[in-house]
């Protein structure tokens, strides 16, 4: 399973925020402390930032390769200076490939968007369905084989279709989820869905599951390390008092000025 990390605030530089805390991301991937399957994440990483500077679209570089193994990655982190940022460390579901094609996180037009978590027998129950309720630019944009980037395709046909007017990405990934709901109702199996999708502004990340337990989920904002910024992590990457669980079938909403709210959803389906 593996470890994802969402940051919106002040201008930060990329080694800041992935290297330097105590339990940085790239240390969650070779000794992650609150996987719930899995021991390391191995499977390749990526980070996806933005500079508004130069346009809205998001920048993204990824590897197949583990995080900890990647030479360029320190200087190139320490150059890279951007007020959102995701970052990814992909322990891969048993049969999902490990190809760059499948490391998150996932662009397209101006979203960002990684998941953590895994939907059972997607390949021989979910997948085809899925791919019914995908227009069709979306479905000829699938560059992998992964689950997590058909939600992603499924999120944006959902946009396309039904949401795109601002601020309607909450109503949005709310339905993903909803629809991810029933077709493990039909299938009889279960997904892990924490979900973390921006358009460059706004950040929301889910903590939904059909398990009894759920994948861990933190947020914190205004920690001393990082004033005036909201972070999402899979697990807490310093120590502070104001990290906040973030509980089963809630979502995090991180707005302007990276101001938190903690959203209760439920799914209908």
């Amino acid at each position: 399973m593996c470890r994802l990390l969402a940051y919106s605030g002040p201008a930060v530089n990329l080694h800041t925020l992935i290297f330097t805390p105590e339990h940085s991301i790239v240390k969650q991937s070779y000794q992650p402390k609150e996987m719930r399957s899995g021991i390391i994440n191995a499977d390749g990483f990526g980070l996806g930032w933005y500079n508004h500077e130069i346009d809205d679209t998001p920048a993204v570089f990824k590897s197949p390769m583990p995080i900890w193994s990647d030479l360029n990655l320190p200087s190139l982190s320490r150059k890279i200076v951007t007020p959102l940022a995701f970052a990814h460390v992909r322990g891969a579901s048993a049969g999902m490939a490990i190809a760059q094609t499948n490391s998150h996180p996932f662009a397209k037009e101006k979203y960002l968007f990684m998941h953590n978590g895994v939907t059972e027998n997607f390949r021989t129950s979910f997948m085809r369905v899925m791919r019914r309720q995908l227009l069709d630019e979306y479905y000829a944009g699938i560059e992998g084989t992964t689950d997590s980037e058909h939600i992603f395709a499924l999120f944006l046909s959902n946009m396309k279709r039904n949401h795109e007017s601002a601020g309607d990405m909450e109503t949005c990934l709310v339905e993903t989820i909803e629809q991810m709901h029933t077709l493990a109702k039909k299938f009889d199996s279960h997904v892990v869905l924490n979900l973390a999708v921006t358009d460059g502004e706004t950040v929301l990340v889910s903590n939904y599951t059909t398990f009894p337990v759920a994948a861990s989920l933190y947020v914190v904002e205004n920690a001393a390390a990082f004033s005036n910024a909201a972070i999402v992590c899979s697990e807490r990457i310093f120590t502070d008092p104001a990290w906040e669980p973030v509980p089963p079938n809630h979502y995090v909403h991180i707005g302007k000025n990276a101001k938190v709210k903690l959203k209760h959803f439920n799914t209908s389906a």
